[in-house]
């Protein structure tokens, strides 16, 4: 569905149908290798959870990296007639970031491959980067063009409400590590151009200790509807978060959907600290997927679990909330939502009754 203007592309937002959600399965040349015997059942669990609502794709190296891992997905309970496979090699896993961005265009499913330079040049990110090019000549996306965007661009990085509205930070869009040559103005300008926004949202404040994204807003702050935003709140005036958080709220506060009403603000329960060889992890409950009939969100051994589901239950009504252990994935910086990418229904290459079935 287009926004009335037919040249102007939209951004969908993620609660809309999906087509499918894909995964990059981890493997030994990567940062995961001393962590494989942990992480694996993670990822299987994920990709069985998904599989409850909505197909599943999962990009491997070869054939027999798919079979390392098939009976793990078989424990998992993974539903084989959701499951589908593609072959590329990677650096990482988080296919939130590489994966493409689907907008829609004259009523069609576009998909946007932009550069992914290792959030900013802090990883080697090349063969991540021609992962979509990688799935399309292999038909992943059936008829759905692919278009090549010369701009860094993340997919973490973006918050859409689907009417035309971003949420963004600035410490992530305007690193200069991603496109120092661009100002406010020409960054503002090509998400108009490639997505369709009218309004872009910048928030100034918000950080977790342990995340390498230069403060993605998807650890942040995330619609959850169009006059909705779910958001990562600190309640211990102690924790060294406290200061950014509470500044980030009071912006949110302040920011207006287009109709010049405030936004209704759901604040997510803090976590107690996580730590891995010393180092702080990014715990966020904010970090949540939506599915076809869910929200998955990131557990933590934590009391504040509860909570969490219990708000996001209360942000999307009618859906599922479901909790999965996220702990040893959050070990590499990410959580759930950052190892996985939607798409908007249409986008993939797999019989449309099946969508409408599994919407």
């Amino acid at each position: 569905m287009e926004t009335g203007h037919e040249n102007i592309r939209r951004l969908p937002a993620e609660w809309e149908p999906h087509a499918g959600i894909q995964l990059t399965w981890p493997h030994a040349d990567s940062d995961w290798a001393d962590s494989l015997e942990e992480v694996e059942p993670v990822f299987a669990r994920l990709a069985a959870a998904i599989s409850q609502y909505e197909p599943v794709l999962i990009v491997a190296r070869d054939p027999e990296h798919i079979e390392s891992f098939s009976g793990l997905l078989v424990e998992a309970g993974i539903r084989s007639d959701r499951l589908w496979f593609a072959l590329a090699d990677s650096n990482d896993t988080w296919a939130r970031d590489y994966g493409p961005i689907t907008v829609y265009h004259q009523g069609r499913p576009h998909l946007l491959d932009f550069t992914f330079n290792g959030w900013g040049g802090k990883y080697p990110a090349d063969r991540d980067d021609a992962i979509t090019a990688a799935l399309a000549a292999q038909g992943v996306f059936g008829t759905s063009p692919v278009e090549d965007v010369p701009l860094v661009l993340e997919g973490g990085s973006i918050e859409s409400d689907g009417q035309d509205t971003l949420l963004v930070t600035r410490s992530c869009l305007r690193h200069a590590g991603r496109n120092p040559e661009l100002d406010d103005a020409t960054i503002e300008a090509a998400l108009r151009q490639h997505l369709g926004a009218r309004r872009i949202l910048w928030l100034e404040h918000g950080h977790l200790e342990g995340d390498d994204t230069d403060g993605h807003i998807d650890t942040l702050a995330r619609f959850c509807a169009p006059d909705t935003i779910a958001y990562q709140h600190c309640d211990d005036p102690d924790d060294p978060h406290y200061a950014e958080l509470a500044a980030m709220e009071r912006q949110l506060e302040v920011l207006h959907q287009a109709s010049g009403e405030p936004y209704r603000l759901i604040p997510l329960p803090w976590p107690r600290p996580l730590e891995h060889a010393g180092r702080r992890l990014p715990a966020t409950y904010a970090n949540f997927v939506l599915l076809n009939g869910a929200v998955l969100v990131p557990a933590h051994d934590d009391p504040a679990d509860a909570v969490a589901r219990e708000r996001l239950a209360e942000a999307f009504p009618g859906r599922d909330v479901l909790l999965l252990d996220a702990r040893a994935v959050l070990r590499q910086g990410g959580s759930l939502h950052c190892l996985t990418m939607h798409y908007p229904r249409g986008a993939l290459g797999i019989p449309e009754e099946d969508e409408a079935a599994n919407a």
